[in-house]
């Protein structure tokens, strides 16, 4: 049975295969609840994100993991895909730097 880093490794490289830049895996289990990791990544515009989710829920569901929700799909600025333990944070550049979740999230650890 595959653990849950094996399955943000396969997100991960999804979210590469479709040209995602500055993607960053924080490890939040020690300072969060809500998840052990999310996934944040940028794509330059509406269609990349979508490209980028696309790829991403097509590897995972192919792993046996199916999202328990996404938001934002259809606005395109922020993308939040929640597979219960970890949460994958899609943004155009505008989104990522205005809620800049890399400086909220500071004190977890970057893998």
């Amino acid at each position: 049975m595959a653990e849950i880093k094996d399955y943000v490794a396969i997100a991960k490289d999804a979210i590469e295969e479709k040209k995602g830049t500055d993607v960053k895996i924080l490890n939040i289990s020690k300072i969060s609840p809500i998840a052990d990791y999310f996934i944040l990544a940028t794509g330059g515009n509406i269609n990349q994100l979508h490209a980028m989710a696309d790829e991403v829920t097509d590897k995972l569901s192919k792993a046996g993991v199916h999202p328990k929700q996404t938001e934002g799909y259809n606005a395109g600025n922020w993308i939040l895909m929640d597979y219960g333990d970890f949460m994958i944070h899609l943004f155009q550049p505008e989104s990522r730097d205005y809620y800049n979740l890399d400086r909220i999230w500071k004190d977890a650890v970057t893998e």
